[in-house]
């Protein structure tokens, strides 16, 4: 349904990121990323670094936001902080590795570049 609603054609480059957790290499699955015409990218077994980025942002996660607000009352205090702390983060915090540069800015300006330069045939 999502990749309808996006209108997202069969081989159009699409890429599934997964672990190897038995459900995403399963069968019935496989067939079905197969009929959508996505490619599988799943990771390594026991490589820390396969999955380095998305651990980085767990450690700031939990260093910036749970160690630093939590714990919360309720599972709405803890989904309001998590939605404002994504926000902060996406679209102030200031990020090194971007030059300084929230990532909402950074991206814009990525794409805004895209539609400027060219693109060769």
């Amino acid at each position: 349904m999502t990749l309808w609603r996006r209108r997202i054609k069969k081989d159009s480059g699409l890429v599934h990121h997964s672990d190897r957790g038995s459900q995403y290499v399963s069968v019935r699955y496989t067939d079905r990323r197969a009929d959508i015409g996505a490619a599988a990218s799943v990771g390594s077994v026991a490589d820390s670094y396969d999955n380095a980025m998305a651990e980085a942002l767990n450690g700031t996660f939990r260093a910036e936001l749970i160690e630093m607000q939590g714990p919360w009352k309720d599972v709405d205090q803890a989904e309001r902080a998590i939605f404002q702390w994504i926000t902060w983060y996406n679209e102030e915090r200031l990020h090194y590795a971007l030059d300084y540069v929230p990532p909402a800015e950074y991206e814009e300006a990525f794409w805004r570049s895209q539609e400027q330069t060219p693109q060769s045939a």
